[in-house]
């Protein structure tokens, strides 16, 4: 995807971020992986190595098309499911736009928040 006039995977992966965070019931988008991972990737950017505007999102391309993998947190005001469902529909729409295939979108629900009392 990185080629003259094309969006790169941090730039793709930011628009999904985008789309991720705009759907209803979504509260937060968190960076996927296990505990290890998520803590070498905190020591990488406090070091500098990774900068933290990083997108938090992961979009690998393979073979022509990616793999997005995003975790999410959301809250209790819809079945989580379907907010996963909307999340699903809104990244593929992303992905269409930018003319890319996805290989495999992997999303997981991280933490589901109850809503403040009123």
């Amino acid at each position: 995807m990185d080629g003259e006039g094309t969006m790169t995977d941090a730039d793709l992966a930011r628009r999904v971020e985008d789309v991720v965070l705009g759907t209803s019931g979504v509260r937060a988008v968190y960076r996927p992986g296990s505990l290890v991972g998520n803590l070498v990737d905190a020591g990488a950017t406090a070091l500098g190595i990774r900068p933290d505007s990083a997108p938090v999102v992961a979009v690998t391309e393979v073979d022509g098309s990616v793999i997005v993998e995003a975790s999410v947190g959301v809250d209790d005001s819809r079945p989580a499911q379907v907010v996963l469902g909307e999340v699903r529909l809104a990244v593929e729409r992303v992905l269409a736009d930018a003319g890319v295939r996805a290989e495999r979108l992997l999303l997981t629900v991280a933490h589901v928040q109850a809503r403040e009392s009123s």
